[in-house]
């Protein structure tokens, strides 16, 4: 097996070799490409976090107005039949690769199972090697550690906070949407103003900053909102509960009206936005020559429990409303067909060769979707015979430590097909959109011939992608790209901790990571139950009051295997290590000889007598924060 670094490394030359085995012709073909560069188009990408397709004021929204966004419809080509995945981080993999979550590695949210492969190229790479400047701002969710983060994929700038959302395990402690810290270029730094504001004015300025360099832009704008927690700005929450208080709205349950005037009014925001940006495009001269692509994730959050347009499902459903999302596209000046609406399947793994066809980049990639550039510019069709297959992994909402046979294990029967408006869930339910728009009817038993087609596509891509859909990608430590590295519970395999209130409570779950050594040495690994920005007792409860726990232990192993009994001997000659704690301490420090290779990290917190009716030094949880240095 090549170790990851390897596979890096190996990329990284292909690179070089393609460069170095051009023929001699290749510096007046870079002349030509140099001038041709100032003609190619600027791109920003903007996707919402759990905005569904009835968040729109254009889509039939009884409660929100999206005046910028509607405007935006106008003029844009609309993808009307448009899918993602229903959890965000697969979706995100999926547009940044334009690969099934199933090839790229990020099937999940998290758990382990959302790093996306390294030695696989993504937009920032295709489009920097093309002189593009390159910048990502706000939501990344694909890893938070090297090999995994932005700034490690090829963007020039990025302004980001880590895994799924503002207030998640891996983001910095406290974030609360205003006046947050963020990493910029590999360090946190702190900004000012609401999430949301500043990603856009981030955003912005390196909009300005490449157009003054005369470079072509990618920018992708990422919001964590309207995800939760839902925190909206006073203005928007105070504009959305004003409708909610008008007659017609009356028999609306208070609880739901409370929830929807934050959470429609973070997507009030979202629109206001959009449409400062799209006013700094014109003002700088940059609007004709912008694609701009607008998208959300999944589905709706709370579309079922007030508006769902016409659809049944949420967010981490199969049912259409949890992954039918809105997708408009406009270029001015691209010669694109007039604005209107696309139909036919189309999905987020078509955006990528879609964009490079439009700015006419050259590449011998071979991607899961397909471009659509030819149907943008009115030549050809969707094609009418389409199939597409949307799979992820379930998230491990009952698993308090490892299991062999997780949730988070991708399978074939747990996906679902797309043809024309058949919907083939899990291969045990087919509906017929045409007739059965909210999915009601089960046709499964009446329908064999469409069953056996669709269920050989879903065999054929299974074939396909199956035997690498849960190979586990791993945290690369002790590279000078990053150390010491900062590894979360968020990243433990098969278990799920990625909401700093699981570790205000003090969550009692276990996990471990799966990790490659970049270099051989010593290294030293602090266990903490807090991160070092608070620096709180090991035992002390939250801000709140919240979760002391009678930690008197700590433990630690390393393996080069997924699971073993406490008792084996580890490959680094100790049988793990146990160390005591006292009331007052903040971390407990191990350190190890590592050779250069694959590990596994294992670590425990234990109790004292009584804890959970237990006996001496029982396990009570993992390290939620462990902090690994190269010495």
């Amino acid at each position: 097996m090549v170790p990851l670094s390897g596979k890096i490394e190996q990329y990284r030359k292909n690179i070089i070799m393609k460069q170095l085995t051009r023929p001699i012709c290749f510096f007046a073909a870079l002349t030509l490409a140099m001038a041709a560069l100032a003609k190619q188009p600027n791109i920003i990408i903007v996707m919402t976090d759990d905005q569904g397709y009835p968040e729109l004021s254009v889509n039939g929204n009884p409660i929100l107005k999206t005046p910028h966004l509607d405007h935006l419809h106008s003029e844009s080509l609309r993808l009307e039949d448009y899918h993602v995945s229903p959890m965000c981080a697969p979706t995100r993999g999926q547009l940044m690769t334009g690969l099934d979550a199933a090839r790229n590695g990020a099937i999940n949210v998290s758990s382990g199972r959302g790093l996306l492969r390294p030695e696989a190229p993504i937009i920032a790479n295709f489009f920097g090697d093309a002189g593009y400047a390159t910048g990502l701002f706000g939501k990344w969710h694909l890893g938070s550690n090297y090999p995994f983060r932005p700034e490690d994929r090829g963007f020039d700038q990025t302004v980001w906070f880590p895994s799924s959302h503002i207030g998640s395990v891996p983001d910095y402690w406290g974030n609360d949407y205003f006046d947050d810290t963020y990493v910029n270029n590999g360090k946190w730094k702190q900004y000012e103003g609401y999430c949301t504001d500043v990603f856009f004015e981030e955003g912005m300025s390196f909009m300005k900053k490449a157009a003054q360099d005369e470079n072509p832009f990618l920018a992708i704008i990422m919001p964590n909102t309207p995800h939760g927690p839902l925190v909206a700005k006073d203005e928007d929450e105070k504009a959305i509960a004003n409708i909610l208080g008008q007659p017609e709205f009356g028999d609306m349950d208070p609880d739901l009206k409370t929830r929807l005037a934050d959470y429609l009014g973070m997507v009030r925001n979202i629109d206001t936005n959009m449409g400062s940006m799209i006013q700094f495009l014109s003002d700088e001269g940059l609007r004709d020559d912008t694609i701009i692509l607008f998208m959300t994730d999944n589905g709706s959050t709370h579309g079922p429990r007030y508006y769902n347009a016409g659809m049944r499902g949420q967010k981490t459903e199969l049912w259409e409303g949890g992954h039918r999302v809105p997708c408009y596209i406009s270029w001015p000046n691209g010669g694109l067909m007039n604005p209107q609406d696309i139909h036919g399947l189309t999905q987020v793994q078509d955006l990528l060769p879609t964009l490079l066809d439009l700015c006419d980049i050259p590449n011998d990639a071979k991607f899961d979707g397909m471009s659509l550039a030819s149907i943008l510019r009115g030549k050809a069709i969707v094609p009418e015979d389409r199939m597409l297959v949307i799979n992820y992994s379930r998230m491990p909402s009952f698993v308090n430590y490892p299991t062999p046979y997780a949730q988070t294990l991708m399978q074939r029967n747990l996906g679902e097909v797309l043809w024309k408006r058949w919907r083939l869930l899990e291969d045990r339910e087919l509906y017929n959109l045409e007739t059965d728009p909210l999915q009601k009817t089960n046709v499964i038993d009446k329908h064999p011939d469409v069953l056996e087609k669709m269920r050989n596509r879903l065999d054929e891509w299974w074939a396909d992608v199956g035997p690498k859909a849960n190979e586990v990608q791993r945290v690369i430590i002790g590279s000078d790209h990053e150390n010491p590295s900062r590894l979360t519970g968020c990243e433990w395999l098969d278990v799920f901790i990625d909401q700093q209130r699981q570790i205000r409570v003090g969550q009692h779950k276990s996990g471990y990571w799966m990790l490659e050594v970049a270099e051989a040495g010593e290294y030293e690994f602090e266990l903490r139950r807090w991160p070092k920005e608070i620096d709180r007792p090991l035992t002390a409860p939250s801000e709140e009051g919240q979760g002391a726990i009678p930690i008197t232990q700590a433990s630690f192993y390393l393996s080069n295997y997924h699971h073993m009994s406490i008792g084996e001997k580890s490959p680094y000659g100790f049988e793990g290590e146990t160390k005591p704690v006292g009331p007052n301490d903040t971390s407990v420090i191990f350190t190890a000889k590592l050779d250069k290779g694959p590990i596994a990290l294992h670590t425990w917190f234990r109790g004292s007598d009584g804890h959970r009716g237990s006996g001496t030094g029982s396990t009570i949880l993992s390290a939620y924060y462990v902090y690994v240095t190269r010495k």
